[in-house]
């Protein structure tokens, strides 16, 4: 099958004529056809419109036009992202015929480098706290997580090689987790979020999901880049996403763990794999202590994403009430709930954090962590807790999820590696060294 091709390969093919665009295409779509049903990954597909796509790659392949490394590869986009020739409705009946007029950076970016956007996967409502409606490739019983459920998804059912993500708490690491793909969500700022549904400017952050550490590094590598719409951005050169995902370590790592204010909430099976997994790394872990205010910075990461969501959304909750799910009513009631001066003082963490961090990886090379409390819940019981991902989403740090633990219901879980700001590739070449030391 050749949806099960890896992005690399899948391109590499393209480039050299072994296979055409449209062959990878069709059969994407054959596979959709066969499996979305019952796991509904996708918010929005057209076949035609995707075969004209890959027919237009290959026209300009055979013409010996420059291609791009993602030339005729199918991604799957999530459905917060905006796209001119799709509807992009972020997960609510609030915008369910909305159809913007322009790209995203992350589709621009994609058109770039000659990908094909297959389609646009599911989000939960508002890209928020919600469960919804995907189920988990492995037993569809059980969750994909959120919120980027459809990307995660669509990745584990080799529906595309490659999707993208979003992440304001845990919605890329954690469903990568319960998915068995990698996740990775790179340094705040090193993704532009122009035309990106914004919920919350300070915590929103772009992240990818793919089959290979290699695959994801190389997705990143495509969408990084300053864009002067997006404050966030930076115009500094990038660390080099794939180069360091292939390299060797001049020395072996040193990886920190910290005993977390969240460790009792860890499934046994997540508690056991991560101890045999310290226990097989020996002295190149550090058990080191938390600070007491990690304690106090999932607080504060809690009350800038509820005030900042209602303050960038707080129209269309007030306009369409009957279209909100009722499962938001608490977080908004919670929002209502925080004045201006306890959000200020909340987004002085973030500054706080930053030069903790800062300091702490001139003697750490990265931090291991689950990527979530355990395998995926029953579908009833939600989409998982994200709280293993808050600290350093809040702080903005490169993160990325390797699946390399099972549950103890035979479902996929992640392993969590934690890297310094702007830092990435070497935080890929570690997750790279960690993964071969765990073979």
């Amino acid at each position: 099958m050749l949806s099960k091709l890896s992005a690399r390969k899948a391109a590499k093919k393209i480039r050299n004529g072994d296979i055409t665009s449209r062959e990878l295409v069709t059969d994407c779509l054959e596979r959709i056809k066969q499996t979305d049903d019952k796991i509904g990954a996708w918010a929005f597909l057209d076949a035609e419109l995707a075969l004209t796509k890959a027919d237009a790659a290959d026209v300009l392949h055979q013409k010996g036009a420059p291609c791009g490394p993602l030339h005729g590869v199918p991604v799957g986009v999530k459905d917060i992202y905006d796209t001119s020739d799709m509807p992009t409705a972020w997960g609510t009946a609030c915008h369910g015929d909305r159809q913007p007029s322009a790209d995203s950076a992350v589709v621009d970016k994609l058109h770039e480098a000659g990908a094909i956007v297959l389609g646009k996967t599911v989000t939960t409502e508002l890209a928020f706290a919600m469960k919804g409606p995907t189920r988990n490739p492995y037993n569809d019983k059980h969750t994909t997580g959120g919120s980027s459920a459809g990307s995660a998804a669509s990745v584990a059912t080799d529906h595309v090689p490659l999707a993208i993500g979003s992440q304001t708490n845990g919605s890329v690491i954690r469903p990568a987790s319960f998915c068995g793909v990698y996740g990775f969500k790179p340094t705040r700022g090193i993704i532009s979020r122009r035309g990106c549904l914004q919920t919350s400017q300070t915590l929103d952050q772009v992240g990818v999901m793919g089959g290979s550490l290699k695959d994801v590094a190389l997705l990143v590598d495509v969408l990084a880049g300053h864009d002067p719409a997006d404050p966030a951005t930076y115009a500094r050169a990038k660390p080099n996403m794939l180069k360091g995902a292939r390299a060797q370590v001049p020395v072996e790592p040193i990886i920190a763990w910290f005993d977390l204010p969240y460790q009792d909430k860890l499934s046994p099976a997540m508690s056991e794999g991560m101890e045999e997994i310290l226990s097989l790394l020996g002295d190149r872990v550090e058990r080191v202590k938390a600070p007491n205010s990690f304690t106090d910075v999932i607080r504060e990461h809690q009350i800038i994403h509820e005030y900042e969501f209602l303050e960038n959304l707080g129209d269309d909750l007030a306009t369409s009430p009957e279209h909100i799910h009722e499962t938001l009513a608490p977080k908004i009631k919670s929002a209502q709930g925080i004045s201006k001066q306890t959000y200020d003082d909340a987004i002085k963490m973030v500054g706080a954090a930053d030069q903790y961090f800062a300091e702490f990886f001139n003697d750490y090379d990265a931090i291991i962590t689950p990527s979530a409390l355990g395998e995926a819940p029953l579908l009833e019981q939600g989409s998982g807790a994200p709280i293993c991902s808050t600290i350093w989403t809040l702080a903005g740090l490169p993160c990325v999820s390797l699946p390399l633990l099972t549950g103890e219901n035979g479902l996929p879980m992640g392993v969590q590696l934690i890297g310094s700001s702007e830092q990435d590739d070497r935080l890929l070449r570690t997750a790279s060294w960690l993964e071969k030391q765990l073979a």
